[in-house]
């Protein structure tokens, strides 16, 4: 395990979807005064982008080229409405278009080309190495930025990751169906693990964290210690 003298600059959290990195990373940047990135906030941009101007999503020449020619930016949050950070596409603030539930549907078709994720490992990289920052993503730690000072790569199993998102729709007051939402993650985890570029995998000097058997506190404070 590495030691450090000050906290980390860059610290990477990896991990499947579901798994908290959003959470953690969300926290542990507040505590370190760090700006909070969760790089899939890039890949929402480049969909909701091609929404917006009706590009074919299946056509995968035509969304790398957009997402070669599109500028992305992540601030710190400039309002208080919610937001944890401001996401700028060519100067335009569409921080909250992202989440629109068209960009939900097809996001993951636009994150599996390899040409969109080189064209945004490039922009990731640019604000990466800006420093005092927590980036969030799948491939942070092993293609974006390999040299991070700290590297933690948060897993847990599918069906305690649905169970999770689960109990998070019904305290929203949505409709939830557990076997549902298992079937998605299992589906997001196949088309993440064996995409032909940058695999979800951990880094090899990563810090590997189960959290099936933690709860939120306890995650935060053990990767917080780390950052001593």
């Amino acid at each position: 395990m590495k030691n450090y003298s000050s906290h980390p600059s860059i610290i990477a959290i990896d991990g499947p979807a579901a798994s908290g990195k959003s959470t953690l990373g969300r926290r542990l940047a507040d505590s370190l005064g760090y700006l909070f990135f969760d790089t899939g906030i890039m890949y929402r941009a480049v969909t909701w982008l091609a929404l917006q101007r009706e590009f074919d999503i299946h056509n995968e020449e035509i969304i790398t080229s957009l997402a070669e020619s599109t500028q992305i930016d992540v601030s710190p949050a400039s309002r208080d409405d919610g937001r944890v950070c401001d996401v700028w596409v060519d100067g335009q603030d569409i921080t909250w278009e992202i989440r629109h539930p068209d960009v939900d549907a097809n996001v993951s078709i636009v994150a599996a080309y390899a040409g969109v994720r080189h064209a945004l490992s490039a922009q990731q990289r640019r604000i990466g190495q800006r420093g005092h920052v927590v980036m969030v993503g799948r491939d942070i730690g092993t293609v974006v930025l390999p040299e991070a000072d700290l590297k933690v790569y948060l897993d847990a199993s599918a069906e305690e990751r649905a169970r999770r998102r689960f109990q998070e729709n019904r305290l929203r007051g949505g409709e939830s169906n557990y076997d549902e939402i298992l079937s998605k993650v299992v589906e997001r985890d196949h088309i993440d693990s064996t995409r032909e570029v940058a695999p979800l995998r951990p880094a090899e000097d990563a810090i590997i964290l189960d959290s099936d058997h933690l709860s939120a506190n306890e995650v935060f404070e053990q990767v917080r210690d780390l950052c001593q």
